[in-house]
Parts: C-alpha cells; structure tokens; sequence
C-alpha cells in the first residue's frame, strides 16, 4: 500500500511537470506584454528569495531547540526541516509557474476566452498537484524509516509546514495589499485613472503582490492543513485501534492518494462549453473529483479497515467543504444579493458600504460553523464514538482528510484567481484591445469568486485540522475533559480568545503603515516626474515594490513570534489544561473572525466590481468612489488578517503538540 501512494504522489507531481512545460514552451509574442511580466516575475522571485533567506536562519534555531530539547529531538528536527523545505519548495514551484502563465493567459485571450482560461487554470494545477504531492511523498517517506513508525514524530514534519505557512500567509498578506490598497488610493481615488494604468507607479507592486499573497501563501497554508489533517488522522489511529492498527494509520494516507488521481482526472472537466459559464466550467472539474474520490474512498475503506462508519465520516468531511464554499459563493458573488445590497449601499456613501459589508461578513459565519459542527457531529457517532471515544476522534480526523482530499483541483481554482487578475493587468498596460481587456476581465471576475471560495474552503479545512488537532493534544496528554471553572483553565480560554484579535490588529496596522508609505511614494512620483500623468514618462515600479517588499519582512516577524512563543509560555507556567482551555478558545474566536473578515472583504471587492460593470452610475460615480473605499477596508480583512488566522489556529496546535513533554 506505501508503495502504491509513493507511485500516486509520483503520478501527481510527473502530471504537474507536463503541465507546467507546457505553459513555459509558449512563446511570448508581444515584447511590451514580456518586459512587464518579466518585472513582475523577478520582482516576486526576488520577495521570495529574501523571505525565505529570513526563515531559514530561525528554521534553524528552532531546529536546535528541537534537538536539544526535546526527547527524540534529532527525529523531530529532521522532519521539520524536511517539513519546512518541502513546502518552501511547493511555493517556489508556484510562484515561478503563476508568474509564467500570466503573460501567457493575456495573450492568449487575444484568440478566445477557452484559450486564456485553459492557461490559467492549468498554472493552477500545477501550484494544487505540486502542494499535495510533495506533502503526501513526504509523510509516506517518513513513515517508511523505522524511526517514525511512531507516527507522532512525524509532527516535526508539520510543524515545518505551519512554519513556512505562517510567513508566507503574514508575509505575502501584508505585501500584497500594501502595494493594493495604496494603489487604489492614489490611482481610482486621487488621481481617478482606471485599475492597472500603467502610469500608477504601484501597479506592478500590486500585481506582484497577487502572486506573492494568493499563489505561495495560499498554496503554503493549504499545504499545512493537508499534511496536518493527514498526520493527525495517523495519529489517532495509532492511539485508538489495537486491532488492524497498521491500516487504519494507513488509510488516510490512502485516501488522500485516491485524492491526487481524482483531481487529475478532474482536470480533463474543465472545459467551456455552449453556455459560456466559466464558474460551472472550473465547479465541473470540482464535482468529477469529488465523485471520484468518494467512490474511490468507498473501496478503499471497504478493502482496508471494512468499516462503512469510516466512510460515512470522511464523506461528511467533503460535503462540509463543499457547504462551505458554496455558502461563500453566495455571500460573495455579485450574482447574488448580499453583495448587491452592499453596491446599492454605496450610493449614500462610504459609511453606509462599511456599515453593510460588516453586517453582511457576520451573517455569513452561519453557514459554516453549523458545516463544521454537523461534520464533527456526524463523523464523532458514525464511527462508532458512543461505544469507543476514540475511534470517534479518528471519525472526526477522517472527515478533515476528506474536506481536503481534492485539494489538488480545489487549490487549482483559487490560484488560477491570480493568473487572471495579472492577465487583466497586463493586458491594460500592454495595450492590447479592449476585446482582450474584457476577455481577460471576465476570467478575473470568476477568479474573483473562486479566490473567495478558495478562502472559505481554506478556513473551513483550518477549522476542522485545528480542532483535530485539539482533540490529538487532549489524546497524547490523557485530558479527557477541561474544567472551565478552574481559574487557570479559565485564563488560558480568554488568552486563546485574544490572541486571534492581537494577531489581526497587528496585520491591519502593518498594511495601513506600509500602504501610507506606497501613496506617498506615489504621490512623489506624479509630482516629479514630469509627463508622467499624461503617459510621457515612466514611473519608477521597483521603488514600490521595494517599499512593499522591506515593509513585508520587517513586519512578520513579530507575529510569528507571538504565536510560537505564546503557547509554550502558557503550557510551561500554567499547564496543560489551561493551554487546552487556550486552544480552545483560539480555535472558535479564530475561526468566526477569519469567516467574517474574508467574506467582508470578498463581498466589499465584488460590489465595487459590480457597480464598475455600469450599475448605480458606474466607473467615476460617487457609489463607485463609495466602493473603492469600502474595497479598500476589506483588502487587508480577506487578503491579510483574515487568512493568516488560519495559521494562527493550526500553527498553535502543532506548537502545542510537538512541545507536549515540557508541559507533563
């Protein structure tokens, strides 16, 4: 069975690298379309190269306090090196495709829509296939050595995941809508010149920006809540089964191989057809792995473990996420009423656009964390939790493995998002047609979507790793219940509901401070360069993106700090059922905040693009400037704090239970 996964990983990883040769083989026709991507390109890799630079001199300090302080030490720094590479190395493969395929799409969109989205979608592919197959090689390659037959020491390896996550998401949240945000601010606002004007000096910033914060840091957290749910579900199997022990560690490593296989067939969906429908296009592709997979689970669990109560808890896992992304779709899409109400909210004003875009972020928490519950519920007593509660919890595991087992199409439609707002971008400064404009436009507005539902499926996958990961932490520590009248449980629950609120006001200052630096440059430049606001001259990209990049890595360091340092300190000085209490209360603040504040800020965007199709007056009306600004408050909530909460949750878990001996 090891055998088969390692060859389903190979699979994976041989089909991205067809796909990727592909896109890199087409030449670039137009010389304007390949300076500008080629900018976009070195200045991504070149925000890439630094923050990782950062993060290998504190992966090894934390490697060394692993070593020395741990018992098994030499294990658990080995796999969070591994860990940490591994994911590094996903990002890397991503964002060299994503900047690739850009220019790409543009020009292909020259010819036909079909053609532009085929391009976009498969650079997609390969950031999704690159993410799952690397994870899934590198947990089976570990569980092969001798040593991690335990597979709690695998935990190293995901701790090095959550690491890599944590600076990825932070970092690339920050850059992105720094360089976002300042650029609306002086372009749309001041200076009232359309998106992607190649006179804004921020434009190329932003696009970078895109790539830096939806292509590696999605990629980066989505390849923590894989390995994570994965090796937690070994875990509880190790712990919870004495009879058929070795399969039921096995099968969610299983399937999550079925996984990668059903998403590569997947890929083969995605096709436009008559209707010209590109969200059914891409939700095709969606639905054939989904299918696949659950068929393919059915044998899997019947042939392995010949327990049907496992099958029901992983299934619940999958409709939970499929719940949750269409519950974001609903609240997020122009198509439907909630954001429409926000664009009909503009007319009187930025305040009133606020004032409905939050209203409208916190109705959309019900939907979600009612999926999660039923999920829990359900897989918990199909597993046969009443008799046994722990093969409950491995239920409960299961059912995470399964939300995430076609991540690799899923993650594809999210960072196909990126590649078509670049295409867009490109074809505006490049001068390429209106028709083009609008072709690559109209793929930019369903990546729009997708992108938002990608950050439900990702937040909902966080949610249940995170409260995996809980119960992991009270399996390993013996806790079978917390007593929340105990003063120190009591106090470990309000620092784990406060974390997640010091942990987004640090990321939103961050933005607003870096952004001020971006309008001021801005400003500067249209001041004195002169010709520049009639397009005479070239405005200076590098300095913003200069300025976005040093703002970015000097402001993740300190959050990252926080949420490594911070449960320790808890588990050291009060003990391990205040940092339950702590965990606890982190998972349900965490997860309502990163619901609310992603929906928010896709609901604020999609309503400013709403009235910009030439609805309540347009592009340059006073709704439409209303919206900006309401655009402007949301870019930091769905592309910066709100996302990065999802590390927050999943990052303090693992903390938790790779430093589990230092608290017992």
């Amino acid at each position: 069975m090891l055998w088969i996964i390692l060859i389903a990983g190979v699979m994976g990883l041989l089909f991205a690298a067809y796909l990727g040769r592909g896109i890199v083989r087409q030449e670039i026709q137009n010389k304007k379309v390949e300076e500008i991507s080629l900018i976009i390109h070195k200045g991504a890799l070149t925000f890439l190269n630094r923050e990782y630079r950062i993060m290998a001199v504190f992966a090894i300090i934390i490697a060394a306090i692993l070593y020395f302080a741990l018992e098994n030490g030499l294990e658990l720094a080995v796999s969070f090196i591994a860990g940490a590479f591994l994911s590094a190395v996903a990002g890397r493969i991503g964002m060299h495709i994503a900047t690739k395929a850009n220019a790409r799409t543009a020009e292909a969109c020259e010819k036909n829509i079909d053609s532009g989205l085929k391009i976009a979608f498969n650079s997609g592919v390969v950031v999704g296939l690159t993410v799952v197959s690397l994870g899934l090689l590198g947990i089976t390659a570990f569980y092969f050595l001798p040593q991690f037959k335990d597979p709690q020491l695998i935990f190293g390896f995901t701790f090095g995941a959550s690491y890599i996550a944590l600076f990825a998401r932070v970092g690339g949240g920050i850059y992105t809508k720094a360089a976002d945000v300042g650029a609306d601010l002086v372009g749309k606002i001041e200076r009232g010149i359309p998106e992607d004007d190649p006179r804004n000096p921020a434009v190329i910033a932003d696009n970078v920006g895109d790539n830096v914060g939806d292509v590696a840091g999605m990629g980066a957290d989505l390849f923590e809540s894989y390995v994570e749910s994965i090796v937690a579900a070994m875990v509880i199997g190790f712990l919870a089964y004495t009879s058929n022990r070795e399969n039921y560690v096995l099968l969610p490593l299983a399937i999550s191989a079925a996984g990668i296989l059903a998403a590569i067939t997947g890929t083969f969906f995605v096709r436009v057809g008559k209707s010209k429908n590109l969200i059914w296009t891409l939700n095709k592709g969606i639905l054939a792995a989904s299918l696949l997979t659950v068929a393919s689970s059915y044998f899997i669990i019947s042939y392995m473990v010949k327990n049907l109560g496992i099958f029901w808890a992983t299934l619940s896992g999958l409709l939970a996420g499929i719940a949750i992304g269409l519950s974001t779709e609903y609240y997020t899409s122009n198509k439907r009423k909630p954001t429409r109400t926000i664009s009909e909210a503009s007319r009187t004003g930025a305040g009133t656009n606020v004032i409905e875009g939050l209203a409208i972020g916190m109705w959309s928490t019900i939907i979600p964390v009612l999926s999660v519950s039923i999920a829990i519920l359900a897989a918990f007593f199909l597993a046969n939790g009443v008799n046994n509660f722990s093969e409950g919890l491995y239920g409960v595991a299961i059912s995470a493995v399964g939300m995430l087992a076609t991540l690799g199409i899923t993650l594809a439609t999210d960072t196909y998002g990126p590649v078509a707002d670049n295409a867009a971008g490109i074809s505006e400064m490049a001068n390429l047609g209106k028709k083009t404009r609008e072709r690559a436009e109209s793929l930019d507005a369903v990546g729009n979507t997708t992108a938002a539902i990608g950050k439900g499926f990702a937040i909902g996958s966080a949610a249940l790793t995170s409260l995996v990961l809980f119960v992991t932490f009270a399996e390993i520590t013996g806790i079978k219940s917390i007593n929340v009248a105990d003063p120190t449980v009591l106090v470990g629950l309000f620092v784990g509901g406060l974390l997640p609120f010091i942990f987004a006001a640090m990321l939103m200052g961050s933005v607003g401070k870096a952004a001020m630096h971006i309008v001021n440059e801005a400003r500067r430049q249209f001041k004195e360069i002169k010709g520049l606001a009639q397009g005479k001259a070239k405005p200076d990209y590098h300095k913003c993106i200069d300025i976005s990049t040093k703002a970015a890595l000097r402001e993740m360091i300190l959050p990252g700090i926080l949420v490594i340092v911070t449960p320790i300190a808890v588990g050291i000085l009060l003990g391990p059922e205040a940092l339950g209490g702590l965990l606890a209360g982190k998972t349900v603040v965490g997860f309502l905040m990163a619901v609310f504040m992603a929906n928010s800020g896709g609901a604020w965007d999609n309503a400013k693009k709403y009235i910009e199709e030439g609805k309540f007056g347009g592009k340059g009306s006073f709704a439409h400037k209303a919206a900006v600004v309401g655009d402007t408050v949301g870019d930091p909530f769905k592309d910066t704090a709100g996302p990065s909460l999802n590390i927050l949750i999943k990052l303090m878990g693992i903390v938790s239970i790779v430093f589990v001996p230092l608290f017992i």
